[in-house]
């Protein structure tokens, strides 16, 4: 069992992401976007080098449903956000890419936040180490209770009575 200690620790790490994630989806409603489009745009340019953006990749990087990612490119295909465009080298692959609006709009949107989370980034590191740190803890040992095993029948039931 963890301690509260442990409870605090996991609770106002919570707490912190969720004002971050607020600050976040606010900033994107003000500039007429939904929270997730922000959030592909976000995905898509912040892909690894290398790594192609696909309906398949954003699904997975925003851990949505595959026709969910489709549903969500195509409402920023339609408010000119993204562009597909299809690999020369294998027809049925499809890349997604942003336009250059798309590109602004994510310059602009990533700023405040960038901002926000340089000024409260001490209070996650602190919070995020003292959750590691009593993960590394060694679980104490209640002494004078001894864990036995109960005993079973060959049908998996246990045979132990109880008082």
């Amino acid at each position: 069992m963890r301690s509260d200690i442990d409870y605090s620790a996991l609770g106002d790490f919570r707490y912190e992401i969720r004002r971050f994630l607020n600050f976040s989806e606010r900033a994107a409603r003000e500039a007429q976007l939904e929270p997730h489009q922000h959030q592909a745009l976000l995905a898509i340019k912040g892909l690894p080098p290398g790594r192609v953006a696909t309906v398949g990749v954003l699904a997975e990087r925003l851990q949505i449903q595959h026709h969910s990612a489709v549903e969500l490119a195509n409402r920023m295909e339609s408010k000119g956000l993204v562009r597909r465009s299809r690999e020369t080298s294998d027809r049925r692959q499809v890349r997604l890419l942003l336009t250059i609006r798309g590109k602004r709009l994510i310059k602009r949107l990533t700023l405040p936040p960038w901002a926000k989370l340089q000024s409260t980034g001490t209070r996650f590191l602190n919070i995020l180490a003292g959750i590691i740190a009593s993960a590394d803890r060694p679980k104490p040992i209640r002494k004078g209770v001894a864990r036995r095993k109960p005993k079973h029948s060959k049908r998996g039931i246990s045979t132990k009575r109880k008082r």
